[in-house]
């Protein structure tokens, strides 16, 4: 008996010495987190996709694509007689290539990152002149804009078609060339652009549109007789319903050259779509209209297109970050006509721009601190639909309650925090390291405890209670 306890002793020891050479003696985060994940048996809160139904895929696919239509697609003038045409260096390609993820999926075109990183030198020259042919001739080879749509679940069960949004695989090399035109498209763009667009701003974030909602909301509720209403819009499939040929017309309004405006144009339509789902890969269909998620250049595209939807009404305020739009309406005297009328003019220009707005998944707030009522607002309609009216709404990452106090947001926080302290006294009981527990910590606990802090701070008994887990 006493030499099995021996031996046990000497297994455990042995493990945990095995453990900490796993993570002192190895520089990868990729296999040091994998091996926290294994030793805590933390896993994805996201369900699995389902890969048995062969047929899944390919209605999958015909799903992504119902807003697809036979667009007309108009050029602009000769992108050869433009004043300035656009070309890249083989430095900015060089440098492209050699930060290239090397563990970045191979698909669709089966060439994987470690081998344009390896061979950035070798390649450069190739790449350059195939990137500056492509922006002259104003044409994306087919090859580089085929994309593989792998459907994520939007939440913790997707029970429906509509419950995936379609990630867009495309070629790494095509993702390099990408982030050399973007660089180059925002170089272009006047910084007094669409102000209330938090997204692509140097220095912005969404920290700065979540502050700037609120120090409105508060500054205007100082005054008498005054509330605010906030509504959180929804749009259906925004992405997938953005007419090119509008988008490029936008983007020559703003001053974009005619090459790159062209050869966006042809980025967006003729693309080879396919869905694969687990082992299976649907049919191949041919998309004109949208702009794919999971590219680079798309969520400036979308901010790019949304631009001119502008105020009314100096009263009220657009908050964008990329495809999530918030109107503050400050209301003072019950006199909402500006408001209504704000919110009349979106759904027309959403109208025109081929956008729809989702009247069930928009949601209104009102914040009011008056202590008598003198009437009762009456909803909101989108569409001939009513708009619920919510005590709280998750914006941006931040519960927003209707008294604007922080108590939801901080007990969302603190259940967040309780939940993953299992996983560090799963750690503590394998004798790992204090740093490495720190370091734990920091990355999974710490992290959630100061989001947003810069908003809402945090109450000191809950700065006290997320301390203590500094003592494990």
């Amino acid at each position: 008996m006493k030499l099995a306890k021996r031996q046990l002793r000497k297994a455990k020891q042995a493990h945990k010495l095995r453990i900490e050479e796993h993570f002192h003696n190895n520089s990868d985060p990729r296999r040091v987190w994998k091996g926290i994940q294994t030793i805590t048996d933390h896993k994805s809160l996201i369900q699995s996709l389902p890969t048995s139904n062969a047929f899944l895929s390919d209605e999958l696919n015909h799903f992504f694509a119902r807003f697809d239509k036979d667009i007309h697609r108009t050029r602009n003038a000769d992108p050869s007689k433009a004043v300035h045409p656009t070309s890249l260096s083989t430095t900015e390609v060089r440098s492209a290539l050699s930060k290239v993820d090397p563990r970045k999926s191979a698909y669709p075109d089966g060439i994987p990152g470690r081998v344009l990183k390896a061979c950035s030198d070798q390649l450069v020259q190739v790449f350059t002149g195939i990137f500056n042919l492509s922006l002259a001739q104003a044409t994306v080879p087919t090859c580089l804009k085929t994309t593989t749509i792998i459907p994520m679940p939007k939440h913790s069960s997707a029970e429906c078609l509509n419950n995936f949004r379609p990630v867009a695989l495309t070629p790494i090399v095509m993702k390099c060339f990408e982030k050399l035109v973007l660089s180059h498209l925002i170089v272009c763009l006047p910084p007094t652009l669409d102000p209330h667009q938090f997204a692509y701003r140097l220095n912005r974030s969404t920290e700065d549109a979540i502050s700037t909602a609120i120090h409105l909301a508060l500054t205007h509720l100082d005054n008498n007789n005054t509330y605010i209403r906030i509504l959180f819009i929804d749009f259906s499939s925004a992405f997938n319903t953005v007419v090119p040929s509008k988008l490029t017309t936008k983007l020559s309004d703003l001053g974009i050259c005619t090459s790159i405006c062209n050869w966006i144009m042809d980025f967006l339509t003729n693309r080879p779509q396919s869905v694969r789902l687990g082992n299976h890969l649907s049919s191949t269909l041919i998309l004109n209209n949208g702009i794919p998620q999971g590219c680079v250049l798309s969520p400036l595209l979308y901010s790019l297109f949304t631009h001119d939807c502008v105020l009314w009404h100096n009263s009220n305020i657009f908050i964008k970050y990329v495809d999530d739009t918030t109107v503050v309406g400050r209301i003072s005297n019950n006199d909402e006509s500006a408001y209504r009328e704000e919110i009349q003019s979106l759904s027309a220009w959403c109208s025109m721009n081929n956008l729809t707005l989702n009247a069930t998944k928009t949601k209104e707030l009102i914040v009011e601190f008056r202590k008598s009522n003198s009437s009762r607002q009456s909803p909101i309609y989108i569409n001939g639909s009513g708009v619920e009216c919510v005590s709280s709404f998750k914006f941006l990452g931040v519960h927003i309650f209707e008294d604007l106090s922080w108590h939801l947001n901080t007990s969302t926080l603190v259940r967040k925090v309780q939940q993953r302290l299992y996983f560090l006294r799963r750690l503590k009981e394998v004798h790992l390291s204090p740093k490495i527990r720190t370091n734990f910590y920091r990355c999974i606990i710490e992290s959630i405890l100061t989001s947003a802090i810069s908003q809402c701070g945090m109450a000191a008994p809950q700065c006290v209670k997320g301390n203590h887990c500094k003592g494990w």
